[in-house]
């Protein structure tokens, strides 16, 4: 008896059910890869944001001190996500007896926020900057800063 040449049935089932399995499997690691990318995307564009604003705060020599700042970024710089920032500059240190012109050092904190995947998610920064003490930073007896 001739055998004749060529698959057979189970044995092209068989096959159809490898090749299902590895493009199930393909498919779902591409799939991964797409929301991972996206994820650090939006990570990057943040940090950039922070960096961004941080330089920006520091460079300004009028900001308050001991007060919460807070802003929102415009959807251009966030690729449409809603996104915002929260700032608080603090004397980290100071000289003792210091007075008007003595050198203060400040930390300033920021955190920025973003919407995404439906959670708020946040990255931190922190900053310092020399600063000269001035009559404003002693308020006078009686009166309320």
């Amino acid at each position: 008896m001739r055998r004749r040449a060529g698959f057979t049935l189970l044995e092209m089932l068989v096959a159809t059910l490898i090749m299902g399995v590895a493009v199930v499997g393909t498919l779902s690691a591409i799939a991964t890869a797409t929301r991972n990318g996206s994820r650090l995307m939006e990570h990057d564009r943040a940090v950039l944001l922070a960096r961004s604003k941080l330089n920006e705060l520091l460079a300004d020599p009028n900001l308050p001190v001991d007060r919460v700042l807070s802003g929102e970024f415009h959807p251009a710089q966030t690729g449409g996500r809603q996104a915002g920032w929260l700032a608080r500059v603090s004397v980290f240190d100071r000289p003792p007896r210091a007075g008007p012109g003595s050198l203060v050092l400040d930390r300033l904190e920021l955190e920025v926020w973003w919407s995404g995947g439906g959670d708020r998610r946040t990255y931190t920064l922190s900053g310092y900057r020399m600063r000269m003490l001035t009559q404003r930073d002693f308020p006078r007896p009686g009166v309320a800063p």
